[in-house]
Protein backbone atom coordinates (compact mmCIF):
# COMPACT_ATOMS: atom_id res chain seq x y z
CA UNK A 1 0.00 0.00 0.00
CA UNK A 2 1.46 3.49 -0.50
CA UNK A 3 2.00 5.52 2.04
CA UNK A 4 3.55 8.61 0.61
CA UNK A 5 5.70 10.68 -2.03
CA UNK A 6 9.33 10.42 -0.36
CA UNK A 7 10.49 12.43 -2.67
CA UNK A 8 10.06 13.88 -6.37
CA UNK A 9 13.15 13.61 -9.31
CA UNK A 10 13.49 16.12 -11.72
CA UNK A 11 16.82 16.31 -14.14
CA UNK A 12 19.24 18.65 -14.92
CA UNK A 13 22.01 19.56 -17.01
CA UNK A 14 25.62 18.39 -16.19
CA UNK A 15 27.25 21.36 -14.46
CA UNK A 16 24.39 23.06 -13.38
CA UNK A 17 24.22 22.28 -9.66
CA UNK A 18 25.51 25.76 -8.11
CA UNK A 19 22.50 27.59 -10.53
CA UNK A 20 20.35 24.68 -8.72
CA UNK A 21 21.32 25.53 -5.06
CA UNK A 22 20.95 29.67 -6.04
CA UNK A 23 17.74 28.96 -6.95
CA UNK A 24 16.10 26.37 -4.43
CA UNK A 25 18.06 27.72 -1.27
CA UNK A 26 17.86 31.23 -2.02
CA UNK A 27 14.72 31.47 -3.71
CA UNK A 28 12.63 28.80 -2.49
CA UNK A 29 13.98 28.75 0.77
CA UNK A 30 14.88 25.16 1.17
CA UNK A 31 17.86 23.49 2.33
CA UNK A 32 20.51 21.66 0.41
CA UNK A 33 20.61 17.97 1.73
CA UNK A 34 24.24 15.96 1.27
CA UNK A 35 23.63 13.14 -1.21
CA UNK A 36 25.17 9.82 0.04
CA UNK A 37 28.77 9.94 -1.60
CA UNK A 38 27.96 7.00 -4.36
CA UNK A 39 25.37 9.22 -5.31
CA UNK A 40 27.02 12.23 -4.89
CA UNK A 41 29.78 11.54 -7.78
CA UNK A 42 26.73 11.28 -9.90
CA UNK A 43 26.31 15.17 -9.60
CA UNK A 44 23.37 16.83 -8.81
CA UNK A 45 21.90 18.21 -5.52
CA UNK A 46 19.23 17.49 -3.34
CA UNK A 47 17.06 19.91 -1.32
CA UNK A 48 14.36 19.60 1.50
CA UNK A 49 11.49 21.80 2.90
CA UNK A 50 9.37 20.48 5.95
CA UNK A 51 8.69 17.01 4.08
CA UNK A 52 9.14 18.20 0.87
CA UNK A 53 12.18 16.13 -0.91
CA UNK A 54 13.33 17.39 -4.23
CA UNK A 55 15.90 15.68 -6.08
CA UNK A 56 18.08 16.86 -8.97
CA UNK A 57 19.93 14.82 -11.03
CA UNK A 58 21.97 14.72 -14.14
CA UNK A 59 21.04 14.04 -17.37
CA UNK A 60 23.45 14.06 -20.36
CA UNK A 61 21.38 15.46 -23.16
CA UNK A 62 18.77 17.28 -20.78
CA UNK A 63 15.69 19.03 -22.08
CA UNK A 64 12.99 20.53 -19.54
CA UNK A 65 9.59 18.81 -19.25
CA UNK A 66 7.13 21.64 -21.03
CA UNK A 67 4.30 20.11 -18.95
CA UNK A 68 5.52 17.53 -16.22
CA UNK A 69 5.81 19.20 -12.85
CA UNK A 70 5.57 18.82 -8.98
CA UNK A 71 2.63 20.73 -7.74
CA UNK A 72 4.13 21.58 -4.12
CA UNK A 73 1.73 22.99 -1.59
CA UNK A 74 2.42 26.30 0.32
CA UNK A 75 1.15 28.36 2.75
CA UNK A 76 1.01 32.16 2.56
CA UNK A 77 1.07 31.85 -1.04
CA UNK A 78 1.18 35.84 -2.08
CA UNK A 79 3.65 36.34 -0.04
CA UNK A 80 5.65 33.23 -1.09
CA UNK A 81 4.79 34.37 -4.89
CA UNK A 82 6.59 37.86 -3.77
CA UNK A 83 9.40 36.20 -2.64
CA UNK A 84 10.17 34.53 -5.58
CA UNK A 85 9.65 37.77 -7.91
CA UNK A 86 11.78 39.73 -5.24
CA UNK A 87 14.78 36.99 -5.93
CA UNK A 88 13.66 37.33 -10.22
CA UNK A 89 12.07 34.14 -10.56
CA UNK A 90 9.32 34.62 -12.82
CA UNK A 91 5.60 34.13 -11.61
CA UNK A 92 3.28 33.33 -13.71
CA UNK A 93 -0.65 33.33 -11.69
CA UNK A 94 -3.16 30.55 -13.18
CA UNK A 95 -7.29 30.91 -11.82
CA UNK A 96 -7.73 27.63 -13.51
CA UNK A 97 -8.41 25.39 -10.30
CA UNK A 98 -11.19 25.98 -8.57
CA UNK A 99 -10.67 26.26 -5.09
CA UNK A 100 -6.79 27.24 -5.06
CA UNK A 101 -4.31 29.78 -5.88
CA UNK A 102 -1.72 28.52 -7.91
CA UNK A 103 0.76 30.16 -9.62
CA UNK A 104 3.97 28.23 -11.75
CA UNK A 105 7.80 29.02 -11.89
CA UNK A 106 10.40 27.69 -13.43
CA UNK A 107 13.79 26.75 -11.97
CA UNK A 108 16.56 27.96 -13.75
CA UNK A 109 17.22 25.15 -16.76
CA UNK A 110 13.90 25.53 -17.34
CA UNK A 111 11.60 22.77 -14.97
CA UNK A 112 8.56 23.87 -14.57
CA UNK A 113 7.22 24.20 -10.88
CA UNK A 114 3.20 24.77 -9.79
CA UNK A 115 2.96 26.18 -6.43
CA UNK A 116 -0.97 26.23 -4.77
CA UNK A 117 -2.88 26.35 -1.71
CA UNK A 118 -6.55 25.75 -0.54
CA UNK A 119 -8.33 28.70 -0.69
CA UNK A 120 -10.40 29.00 3.27
CA UNK A 121 -13.69 27.14 2.85
CA UNK A 122 -16.28 29.96 2.93
CA UNK A 123 -18.86 29.38 5.39
CA UNK A 124 -21.89 27.26 4.93
CA UNK A 125 -25.51 30.02 4.26
CA UNK A 126 -27.62 29.26 7.11
CA UNK A 127 -29.98 27.15 6.84
CA UNK A 128 -33.61 28.74 8.08
CA UNK A 129 -35.05 27.22 11.22
CA UNK A 130 -38.63 26.90 11.97
CA UNK A 131 -40.49 29.64 11.36
CA UNK A 132 -38.08 31.70 10.02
Amino acid sequence: MLAAVDHVQLAAPPGSEDALRAYYVDVLGMTEVPKPPVLAARGGCWFEAGDVRLHLGVEAGFRAARKAHPGLRVTGIEAYAARLAARGAEVVWDTALPGHRRFYSEDPVGNRLEFLEPEPSKPSEPVPGPGA
